[in-house]
């Protein structure tokens, strides 16, 4: 047989093959893929055009999500929230403002906003500056009341504290609680170079690095986190410009501290330092507002869907929970029964069936069906004003975000708009996919008991093309 007769056999199967019935190639994908060997699996898909259900697989069962979570989140909060909200740090004064002096007390108000930079601190410092105070009389304070003091969520991983995927999280939050640490390469055998992001005296650099020495062994940029210190390490080899981000502990103090320093080097003094609650206007006292600093919720959920940002996660999260309880502390409790809520009044589901405890997917207590997060696809769907927002801030298939690697050669390149999701074990996608007729299909696909993350994405990936080429 030649092989222009070879190639049209593989051609004509090839064909037949797509022309199948979308249940039916899943159904032959299960039975075949050798990832079925070792792990699990619940896929369910949804035809949003026709309304009806196209494929079901143990879509019941429970799952850890990893961050195909933040599809609940996301969802959760545009609907409840509103696609207006805004995560507001403020500055309010107490007395008045006399010649140079403020004769009261300032107030610093976290609001949990997740992508307050560098940027921003100085603009809150150019605030200060601009209406004239170079002394604070009485006390300048950060409030951090907006939740407890428990910085890391329920069922986080200890030993994923130093990187920057877990920070301590703050109402005050500084470059995400992080520092970006760049070592660039020097002469030979010299100590290379060491820039740091934000610049602040709140932690201390110690610089055993050699550059281009490949004696020297690997680069290794640490911080002494057992300890609960902010001794940066660098040491090793440094052949090319790499940069590391770390969290630093804490978030709150970090960012405290070098708001403080910033105010002393714009010529500004204060009297006492503290972390207190900001007083509420009543007869005896005043409290006036000096600036706020607004951050729009779309920005955070384009963040936290194309990159998997957690910290906008677990920030959302915590403004459910401000919402939910109407009251000014919260904590991790009040943003599962915020997210319960909602599974029961808005998509008709009982919430006793799963567990939701961050909004992030971190935890590895969170248990939830490929169903319940199709449901949160279909009504993010049916809701215009939701939809919008939320579609565009998702991944798209070899284009960008955590899929910008991903479908680049398959019929799903463009036409699949979905969360990622991954950790130990745990390899999940969500979101949309565009049928050959034009049809809109919602999928969820959770893999459990996963050895090599990658074996889980190639499943994924095909589960994809099936849905963007069946017909």
């Amino acid at each position: 047989m030649n092989k222009i007769v070879l190639s049209i056999l593989f051609s004509l199967v090839a064909i037949g093959l797509k022309a199948q019935p979308l249940a039916q190639r899943l159904d032959s994908l299960l039975m075949n893929d050798p990832m079925m060997r070792t792990s699990e699996v619940g896929i369910s898909v949804f035809d949003l055009t026709t309304g009806e259900s196209l494929f079901q697989y143990q879509d019941e069962k429970l799952y850890r999500p990893a961050s195909t979570e933040k599809v609940v989140t996301s969802v959760t909060a545009l609907a409840t929230l509103g696609t207006d909200y805004t995560m507001d740090t403020q500055l309010k004064y107490t007395g008045t403002i006399e010649n140079d002096t403020l004769k009261g007390s300032l107030y610093l108000i976290g609001g949990f906003d997740p992508e307050f930079m560098d940027e921003d601190l100085d603009s809150l410092v150019d605030v200060i500056a601009q209406s004239g105070i170079r002394y604070i009389a009485d006390t300048l304070a950060a409030d951090v009341s907006m939740m407890d003091s428990v910085y890391w969520g329920n069922g986080w991983s200890w030993d994923d504290v130093p990187d920057s995927f877990q920070p301590y999280m703050s109402p005050l939050m500084l470059n995400r609680g992080c520092v970006d640490v760049t070592v660039i390469p020097a002469e030979k055998d010299s100590l290379p170079i060491i820039e740091c992001v934000p610049a602040s005296d709140y932690y201390q650099v110690d610089n055993d690095g050699v550059s281009n020495n490949p004696q020297a062994g690997n680069l290794r940029i640490t911080r002494n986190w057992l300890h609960n210190g902010n001794l940066i390490h660098v040491s090793g080899n440094v052949s090319k410009k790499t940069t590391r981000t770390l969290s630093i502990y804490t978030s709150k103090d970090f960012f405290f501290h070098t708001f403080i320093n910033r105010l002393k080097e714009k010529g500004i003094e204060v009297n006492t330092t503290a972390f207190a609650d900001c007083p509420e206007n009543d007869s005896l006292r005043v409290v006036s507002p000096l600036f706020t600093l607004q951050r729009p919720i779309g920005e955070v959920l384009t963040q936290m869907m194309k990159e998997s940002d957690n910290l906008c996660a677990e920030s959302m999260f915590y403004h459910l929970a401000l919402h939910h309880t109407q009251q000014k502390r919260v904590n991790d409790n009040d943003g599962s029964d915020a997210i319960n809520h909602f599974v029961k009044e808005s998509l008709g589901l009982n919430p006793e069936y799963y567990n939701i405890v961050d909004g992030s997917g971190v935890s590895l207590y969170n248990y939830i069906s490929p169903r319940l997060l199709l449901e949160y696809l279909k009504y993010a769907y049916y809701h215009a004003d939701i939809f919008q927002s939320f579609y565009e801030a998702l991944p798209i298939a070899g284009i960008d975000g955590t899929l910008k690697s991903r479908m680049k050669k398959s019929k799903a390149y463009q036409n699949v708009h979905a969360k990622t999701g991954t950790v130990t074990g745990v390899s999940s996608l969500a979101g949309y996919a565009k049928a050959p007729n034009g049809h809109q299909l919602a999928f969820a696909i959770i893999n459990q008991n996963v050895m090599k993350s990658r074996q889980a994405r190639t499943f994924q990936d095909k589960v994809c093309d099936i849905l963007c080429t069946s017909k």
